[in-house]
């Protein structure tokens, strides 16, 4: 009877924790629909912003733009944005671990700095030797995602700019997980500054007839281009965060239900065989009296 206790123990604690997933799994579908609409509606615009800005700094020269020159120094900024919570699956460890990578990567050419946005990130390079003390950048970047809005990551993008603008870095990254859908997210590394013509613009951009005047442009564009990529790329997490969440604490769910039936199973062997153990001691101790 102790083993039928212990069981009916299990099951009821299981049972308490399926409740917990399974809640958590309705809070998160309901907060991806609508990080999904935001994310799917802020990429066209970004996408074609970014694809003009850099058409344009393929057609000016090297003193027009601070964001647009390309320099020799061995100063590498790269922002990690991960999630201020966990039970999501591999979510913050793939972001962390490409981070590690580009860091494995570059140590022997550069001087490595890393931006942590969301908390699991801080908690892991604020132990290592990436710190951002020295330098300009903001801290406590963790409350981004309590009121996740355009204006609170302008002023993070632009003081990312300033530093850079100050020859603070010479290169910027961001690695985050793109939202592809519920179950699907990319980790990806992006170059966030400077900004660099296409590829087959390289060696020389094609001929626009600018309007307004180019410095207009770069004076006002290239700056919110800046802030929308960053923007894009924490809401790409926001979706991604809930997305993962959502899968794990469905599998979760799906394997306390399992794991239930099983118990409940093994519970009623061992109450058939606890009832027939009993059934053969009456028999038994009644043939003895007829005997």
């Amino acid at each position: 009877m102790a083993n039928l206790k212990e069981i009916r123990n299990r099951i009821t604690s299981i049972g308490s924790t399926m409740q917990i997933t399974s809640a958590m799994k309705l809070v998160s579908a309901s907060k991806l629909r609508r990080a999904q609409d935001a994310i799917i509606q802020l990429r066209p615009y970004a996408a074609k912003l970014n694809e003009i800005m850099a058409n344009v700094s393929g057609s000016m020269s090297s003193s027009e733009g601070v964001f647009t020159k390309k320099r020799d120094g061995n100063q590498l900024l790269i922002v990690a944005i991960t999630s201020n919570r966990g039970l999501c699956g591999a979510f913050n460890a793939n972001v962390i671990r490409e981070t590690n990578r580009l860091i494995d990567e570059r140590r022997e050419s550069k001087h490595i700095t890393v931006l942590s946005i969301g908390k699991k990130a801080d908690d892991y390079f604020k132990k290592t030797d990436y710190g951002i003390i020295g330098t300009t950048l903001p801290k406590n970047l963790n409350t981004v995602f309590d009121n996740l809005n355009f204006d609170y990551v302008s002023e993070v993008s632009g003081k990312i700019m300033n530093a850079f603008a100050t020859n603070q870095f010479d290169e910027v990254l961001l690695v985050y997980n793109q939202f592809k859908n519920a179950a699907v997210q990319n980790v990806q590394s992006e170059k966030f500054l400077p900004i660099l013509p296409p590829e087959e613009d390289e060696n020389g951009g094609g001929d626009y007839i600018f309007e307004p005047e180019k410095n207009e442009i770069v004076n006002e564009l290239i700056p919110k281009s800046l802030k929308i990529q960053l923007y894009k790329a924490i809401l790409d997490s926001w979706a991604a965060e809930h997305g993962a969440r959502m899968t794990a604490m469905h599998k979760a769910t799906d394997n306390a239900d399992d794991l239930i039936k099983e118990l409940k199973l093994s519970y009623n062997k061992a109450r058939q065989a606890s009832i027939t153990g009993e059934i053969l001691e009456i028999v038994g101790g009644a043939e003895a009296l007829k005997s």
